[in-house]
């Protein structure tokens, strides 16, 4: 039997985390699965510019640029290379992309790890929804006591008991 009680603070906390990962998860699957094997339109990536952002002891930096895919469709401008740094390309030197269908972003050939990462925050988040859940909702575990009035007293007829005490005497 499953006893309901109000959710306590805890479990709300852990159930908002939880959509916001998979807010944050569910729309990228198809698109990572489709990086991940580099399942798009073939085409070239020409670098424009390189855009660099700086953290204490660390430089994290991605090739800006355009995309014409393979198939002759409109160029894209203002695209990343996904896993480009600053050694990775050049200014001007295409080199061979694969468009996914995200907006500003185009992946080498070789695809990506990024599913990693959106898989981890999938699994987060299902399995914080259901510990909030079940833990919201518990199956009763243990049977309840009866009150300590309603129980039998513990006469104890040890040994280390005085003998008229046993016996009900006082005197």
């Amino acid at each position: 039997m499953a006893v309901r009680r109000r959710p306590s603070g805890v479990h709300l906390v852990m159930a908002l985390m939880s959509l916001f990962l998979l807010y944050l998860s569910v729309p990228n699957i198809a698109p990572v699965l489709r990086a991940a094997t580099a399942d798009g339109a073939a085409g070239w990536f020409t670098p424009v510019r390189l855009a660099c952002v700086r953290h204490p002891g660390h430089e994290q930096c991605t090739w800006m640029g355009g995309f014409q895919a393979d198939s002759g469709a409109a160029p894209r401008a203002d695209v990343a290379l996904y896993g480009s740094d600053r050694a990775s390309n050049r200014a001007g030197e295409r080199t061979r992309a694969v468009d996914v269908g995200r907006r500003y972003q185009v992946y080498g050939p070789g695809g990506s790890r990024e599913w990693i990462a959106i898989g981890l925050m999938l699994l987060a988040g299902v399995g914080l929804l259901a510990y909030a859940i079940v833990g919201h909702v518990r199956p009763k575990t243990r049977a309840a006591r009866p009150p300590a009035h309603d129980r039998e007293p513990d006469l104890g007829e040890g040994p280390d008991l005085d003998e008229g005490v046993a016996r009900g005497r006082s005197g």
